[in-house]
C-alpha cells in the first residue's frame, strides 16, 4: 500500500497548496500544477493499485486544476479591467481640462484658424490622450461620436474645436461612462456587512448622503456636465467659461429636447448654475441676480435657468421662484438643492463612483 500513501499525500498536498499553503493567495496567483507526465504517472499508478478510491483521488487532482486556471483567468481579467478603468477616468479628466484650455486660445480667432499655430502643444497632447482611449477600449466597440472627433482632430481648425466641445465629445464621453463597468460587475460602494443593507429593507434608487466636500468647484461643474451628458434628453452639453469666471450666472449650457407624438419635437434652451456652497444656501438675492443675466444672452432665448447646488435654498429664495414660475414669464426656474442630486445620483452609481463621492462610513 506504498503506492496509495503516495497519491494520497500528493493530492493533500496540492490540496495545502490551494488552502494557502505555496500558491493561490489573495492576488490571484495560482500554485504548483503537474506536468503531464505527472498526470500519466498517477493514472499508470492508480491502475495498478486497482482501487477506485485512487481513480477519484487522482481525476480530482487533475481537475482541480482546471479549476484554479479557471479562477486565475477570472482575476487576472477583473485586475485588467479595474486598472484600464482608472486609467479612462484619468484621461477623461484630463481631456476635459485640454479642451476647456483649447476654448481660450479660440476666443476670438476665426473658425478656419489651425489649432496647431494658437496651441500646438495642447492640440498634440489632446490627439495623444485620444489615441490612448482608442488603445485602452482596445478590442470593444466605439461610442457614439468617435469617428467624427477623429475627423475634426485631423483637420485641426477652430471650427474643429467647437464641433468636439459641442457634439463630439459629450457623446464619447458619455458612451465611455456607459461602459465604464460591466453588466456583471460590481460598483464600489462603502458597506461593511450586506447584513445591514438587507435589514434596512431598501426599496428602489435609495438616496445616500453623498460627501460634497471632497470636490472642489470645477469638480462640481464637471459632475453636473457629466450628469446632463449621461441623461436622456439632453444634448449638445456646454462647459462654458472657466470656473469662478465672471460668468454673468453661466455655467453650463444644454439642449433638453422634449418629444410629443402629436405636436412634434421641441428643443429647450437650458442654462444652469452651478453653485457649490457647503456653509451657505442659495438666496433670493442669487436667484434675482442671475435671473436678470438672462436678459443678457438672448437671443436665442433662455427657456429653462437651473440652480444646480450641493447646499440648499432660503426659504426667501424658494418663494421668489414659486412665484416667478406662476407668472406669465417664459422662462422657468428649477431648483437642484444636494437632496436632489442624491436622488438623481441614487440611479447613477457609476457616476458616484467615478467622482468618489461615497461618503466613508
Amino acid at each position: 500500500m506504498q503506492l496509495v500513501y503516495y497519491h494520497h499525500s500528493q493530492i493533500a498536498s496540492l490540496t495545502d497548496r490551494r488552502r494557502g499553503g505555496d500558491g493561490d493567495d489573495a492576488d490571484g496567483w495560482i500554485g504548483h500544477l503537474l506536468e503531464y507526465d505527472e498526470v500519466g504517472q498517477m493514472r499508470l499508478d492508480a491502475v495498478e493499485v486497482g482501487e477506485i478510491d485512487v481513480h477519484i483521488l487522482v481525476e480530482r487532482a487533475v481537475s482541480e486544476q482546471g479549476r484554479q486556471l479557471q479562477q486565475y483567468r477570472l482575476k487576472l481579467h477583473v485586475k485588467r479591467r479595474e486598472l484600464v478603468r482608472e486609467r479612462i477616468v484619468v484621461v477623461m479628466d484630463e481631456i476635459e481640462d485640454l479642451l476647456l484650455s483649447l476654448r481660450t486660445a479660440a476666443e476670438g480667432k476665426a473658425i478656419n484658424a489651425y489649432m496647431t499655430d494658437l496651441a500646438e502643444s495642447e492640440w498634440s497632447r489632446l490627439k495623444e490622450l485620444v489615441a490612448e482611449l482608442d488603445t485602452l477600449i482596445g478590442s470593444g466597440s466605439r461610442p457614439s461620436g468617435w469617428s467624427d472627433i477623429q475627423r475634426h482632430l485631423h483637420f485641426r481648425m477652430v471650427t474643429d474645436l467647437q464641433d468636439i466641445q459641442r457634439r463630439d465629445w459629450p457623446a464619447v464621453k458619455a458612451g465611455l461612462l456607459l461602459n465604464l463597468y460591466g453588466d456583471d460587475e460590481p460598483v464600489p460602494v462603502a458597506v461593511t456587512d450586506l447584513g445591514y443593507v438587507v435589514a434596512s429593507r431598501p426599496k428602489g434608487h435609495v438616496p445616500t448622503k453623498l460627501n460634497w466636500s471632497s470636490l472642489s468647484d470645477a469638480d462640481f461643474e464637471r459632475l453636473m456636465f457629466t450628469l446632463i451628458s449621461d441623461s436622456v434628453g439632453y444634448e449638445n452639453p456646454e462647459w462654458l467659461q472657466q470656473t469662478k469666471a465672471a460668468d454673468k450666472g453661466r455655467d453650463l449650457s444644454v439642449t433638453y429636447v422634449e418629444s410629443d407624438p402629436l405636436a412634434g419635437v421641441r428643443r429647450f434652451r437650458v442654462i444652469i448654475q452651478c453653485k457649490h456652497w457647503l456653509s451657505k444656501s442659495v438666496s433670493a438675492t442669487d436667484v434675482s441676480a442671475t435671473r436678470d443675466q438672462m436678459e443678457l444672452w438672448q437671443p436665442p432665448r433662455v427657456d429653462r435657468l437651473i440652480f444646480a447646488t450641493s447646499g440648499r435654498f432660503t426659504a426667501d429664495a424658494i418663494s421668489l421662484i414659486e412665484k416667478h414660475n406662476q407668472s406669465d414669464r417664459a422662462l422657468a426656474i428649477y431648483m437642484w438643492a444636494d437632496s436632489h442630486l442624491e436622488r438623481l445620483l441614487a440611479a447613477r452609481p457609476h457616476v458616484i463612483g467615478q467622482f468618489m463621492l461615497k461618503r466613508v462610513q
